[in-house]
């Protein structure tokens, strides 16, 4: 069990606060919540009517309580009614990290209610700014809360960006900017495209990415707690070891469930209702920018043939000796040097051309890695990229990849490069390393069958498993798990001739590929060590 403390105030109208963070925990499996009562504020489902924080003594007797016998972890403070408070969780944290270094502490800097009470004077915001900033994991303000910690009148959307690269200057090592909430949807550019008016859109900014995570905005006007419950969520995502970036994408996700199940309890407006289930929804898995503008882009209704049996190769007389042995989805992976000189352009020329006519003439796809321009000038089905290969290119560059009629092939690694690659709807997109591999160094963890077979099931398009497939067996079990092809690099050997049948036989029985669905669906795990 991953113990989550909420350092926060109480609601007594059941919505927000330690009642919210409970329902985001337990959510989630193997998560235990552990509340410590910060303020007690008497408030219903239309206003705030007072706020009392609970004294400085009977703060530290609560944590010191937990810490002797249920130690966080992840840390996670909601309401805090002064400065007093702040210093002392501050303390605590210091104190916590001695026993165990690097311990989450997600601040969901709570500086008022929806209602329009105020819960923080200038003095409050300003220990914010030098308690507990320089000590967070992450910060979530909506957009006001982030304004008003670095002394602002308000943010427009496209000065968001900078002002978490402002945030992080604080100390903080990442911040999300949440924009979901009615109040911040009049901050949309007046020239933004019309469907841009129709997204919840957070901005991250954190040490593995920052973008625009993106997300269809829900009509509704129960709302109260979605700061909270963001927040928690975060927290337990930390909790049980994923990086800041994975554990946003997450808390979206489940704060989006919690908006689609909200309900009025009162006159005023309605809460959320945090439930289980949400890592099983594709509907909730949001997009991610490339850049300072958001993407959104639904997946395509219309999916090709399986790529099935997919041989990843470095030459064009391997692509044709593939082919030979009866496969027809081929990437031409040529790595270039770091001095490439023109006569090595020119072969590289020459291979695409030579290995995309033999594709077209058997009826094969051919993607080719990272040269999306010669793939496009050769004829070949398709392009294959890494994130970085794709970061690199500016937007216009981007646009032109797209408005080439390539089908692209985007690698992932993570929830937050899976949730980038959906921006592009791509024809696939690969999940990897499914199992150890030696054909390039890396810094993720394997992924498993059971991350393969949530990438099948949230993905929305077609993922193909590779990485460390070396035997007939695992590419049974990729295809079992719901992958739409398998890639085999060092397995073809020598003699693809020989090799190839019994990887065909392998996938026998398996396509069209099955991913699971609802209650089959695993939960994700981390693949980047926090």
């Amino acid at each position: 069990m991953k113990r989550v403390w909420s350092i926060a105030g109480t609601d007594s109208s059941g919505g927000a606060g330690l009642a919210a963070d409970q329902r985001a925990l337990d959510a989630w499996p193997d998560t235990h919540y552990c509340g410590v009562v910060a303020a007690v504020t008497a408030q219903n489902s239309q206003a705030v009517t007072r706020v009392e924080a609970v004294s400085p003594q009977l703060l530290d007797a609560q944590l010191a309580a937990l810490e002797a016998d249920m130690p966080p972890a992840a840390l996670k403070t909601g309401l805090l009614a002064d400065a007093a408070q702040m210093r002392s969780v501050a303390v605590w944290a210091d104190r916590l990290r001695e026993a165990a270094p690097g311990l989450p502490l997600v601040v969901d800097p709570v500086l008022g209610a929806s209602s329009g009470a105020n819960f923080a004077d200038d003095r409050a915001v300003a220990a914010y700014r030098a308690h507990l900033l320089p000590r967070a994991t992450l910060i979530t303000p909506n957009r006001r809360e982030a304004a008003r910690l670095l002394g602002r009148p308000s943010l427009r959307r496209d000065e968001v960006p900078a002002a978490a690269a402002a945030l992080r200057a604080l100390g903080v090592q990442s911040v999300c900017i949440t924009g979901g909430d009615p109040a911040d949807a009049g901050h949309v550019p007046d020239d933004a495209a019309p469907e841009e008016a129709g997204l919840a859109l957070d901005w991250l900014d954190s040490p593995q990415a920052s973008g625009w995570l993106a997300l269809p905005r829900i009509g509704t006007g129960n709302t109260h707690a979605t700061g909270c419950t963001f927040a928690s969520s975060a927290a337990a995502a930390l909790a049980h070891g994923f990086v800041a970036a994975d554990a946003v994408v997450l808390a979206k996700m489940a704060a989006t469930h919690a908006l689609r199940h909200g309900h009025a309890a009162g006159r005023g407006p309605g809460q959320v209702l945090a439930q289980a289930g949400f890592h099983a929804d594709p509907g909730l898995l949001p997009t991610m920018g490339w850049g300072a503008e958001p993407a959104w882009a639904p997946p395509a209704a219309v999916r090709a043939a399986p790529l099935g049996l997919y041989a990843i190769v470095d030459s064009a007389a391997r692509v044709q000796a593939v082919l030979a042995s009866g496969v027809r989805s081929v990437q031409l992976r040529i790595k270039q040097p770091e001095a490439a000189t023109p006569a090595w352009w020119d072969a590289l020329h020459a291979q695409v051309a030579e290995a995309a006519a033999a594709c077209r003439s058997v009826g094969a796809r051919l993607f080719v890695n990272d040269h999306w321009q010669l793939a496009s000038r050769h004829g070949a089905h398709g392009v294959h990229l890494g994130q970085e290969d794709l970061l690199a290119l500016e937007p216009d560059q981007r646009a032109a990849l797209r408005a080439s009629g390539l089908a692209l092939g985007v690698s992932s690694h993570s929830l937050w490069e899976l949730a980038r690659a959906r921006s592009l709807a791509p024809a696939y997109i690969a999940c990897g390393p499914v199992w150890p591999t030696l054909t390039k160094a890396m810094p993720w963890q394997p992924q498993g069958l059971g991350n393969l077979a949530w990438w099948c099931a949230m993905a929305g398009t077609p993922v193909v498993a590779i990485g460390g497939v070396l035997a007939p067996v695992q590419i049974s079990a990729a295809a079992g798990a719901g992958a739409d092809g398998v890639c085999v690099v060092r397995m073809l050997g020598e003699d693809p001739a020989v090799t190839v049948p019994a990887m065909r036989a392998a996938l026998a029985g398996h396509w069209p590929a099955t991913p699971p669905a609802g209650s089959t669906v695993p939960w994700p795990q981390p693949t980047l060590r926090a």
